[in-house]
């Protein structure tokens, strides 16, 4: 127990310091300069989510080479996840089309579905076309929390801070405790990222997050009950993004465009802070993690009847305040 903890506690030191070495060293480099859809008004860094990501892939390297410590990793994670890590902090500074992105993002997503399976979805046992419908699921629900993690990803704190709690609740749930050391590092992050934030976490950090997640629902596919219970912690952040999805193809937008519709950016847009919109995020996602964990799949089904009513009182809250003002 002492080993882990003391590995914990240096994965969040390591990138506390390697987010600080990025602020200070390559702020100029990658800097996001505010425009008309951004939430924050002072030019920021971002990137920083490069320094968790390389704390964390060290955290694995050292648990896979010291195999008397408790906990578990798998060595091929980091490697999976690296074309997420490289493309994300290429387009934090360049700025990539999105059809070399989204490539990437489909590379990654078969790869990891090579290595831990389809997710168990009813057509499993269809036979070979049930299988290949199961597979292109399965792929595309990956890559599509890649990019539901990188739109949400627009207030300080907030994507930071909801998979700290994402990622505790799904290791312990699913015991998995590997990913105790992303937590940890994501802390270290969060330090930094927390409003005022000093820096962002980039693409680089939000699609590394959607992808580890994505893993995480899919190294758990034996056991059924489980893996649809676990998909569930994914609605504070998924919720909002496929409601707004929803919305912009009813008003017949492009939903490719960037925009400033999510719940959350419109909630700080009415006049609440940054720390107050990531705080509720947060805090749904804690009550969402308790009633799964209490009610397994129940909770589940509880969990996404509170999102809709969130979603719900969220929207009439708006109005509201649109009709006030």
């Amino acid at each position: 127990m002492i080993p882990t903890i003391s590995l914990l506690i240096a994965s969040f030191l390591l990138s506390l310091l390697l987010v600080f070495l990025i602020i200070q060293n390559f702020s100029k480099q990658l800097l996001d300069i505010p425009n008309d859809r951004s939430s924050h008004v002072n030019p920021t860094p971002r990137g920083g989510g490069l320094g968790f990501v390389i704390a964390f892939t060290i955290g694995i390297i050292v648990i896979a080479l010291l195999p008397v410590l408790p906990i578990k990793s798998d060595i091929f994670l980091p490697l999976i996840l690296l074309p997420l890590t490289i493309i994300g902090f290429l387009d934090d500074r360049y700025n990539l089309p999105s059809r070399l992105r989204y490539g990437v993002q489909l590379a990654v997503a078969v790869f990891a579905v090579i290595r831990y399976g389809i997710f168990p979805l009813p057509f499993n046992n269809l036979g070979l076309a049930g299988i290949i419908i199961a597979t292109i699921l399965t792929v595309i629900g990956f890559t599509a929390l890649i990019n539901f993690y990188n739109f949400m990803d627009g207030l300080d704190g907030i994507v930071a801070g909801v998979c700290v709690v994402q990622f505790s609740f799904l290791a312990i749930y699913l015991q998995q405790y590997q990913w105790l050391i992303l937590v940890s590092t994501l802390l270290g992050f969060l330090y930094w990222n927390w409003s005022p934030a000093k820096i962002f976490m980039g693409d680089v950090g939000s699609t590394f997050l959607g992808g580890a997640i994505a893993i995480v629902l899919l190294q758990n596919t034996d056991n059924i009950n489980l893996s649809w219970s676990a998909i569930f912690i994914t609605l504070p952040l998924v919720g909002d993004a496929i409601y707004t999805i929803f919305c912009r193809l009813i008003r017949k937008e492009n939903i490719f465009e960037a925009h400033r519709t999510h719940i959350y950016q419109r909630l700080q847009q009415s006049g609440w802070s940054h720390q107050a919109v990531a705080s509720t995020y947060i805090l749904t996602t804690i009550v969402i993690a308790g009633l799964i964990y209490s009610f397994d799949i129940y909770g589940s089904l509880l969990s996404l009847l509170l999102t809709i009513i969130l979603i719900a009182l969220s929207e009439n809250y708006l109005k509201l305040k649109v009709n006030y003002q």
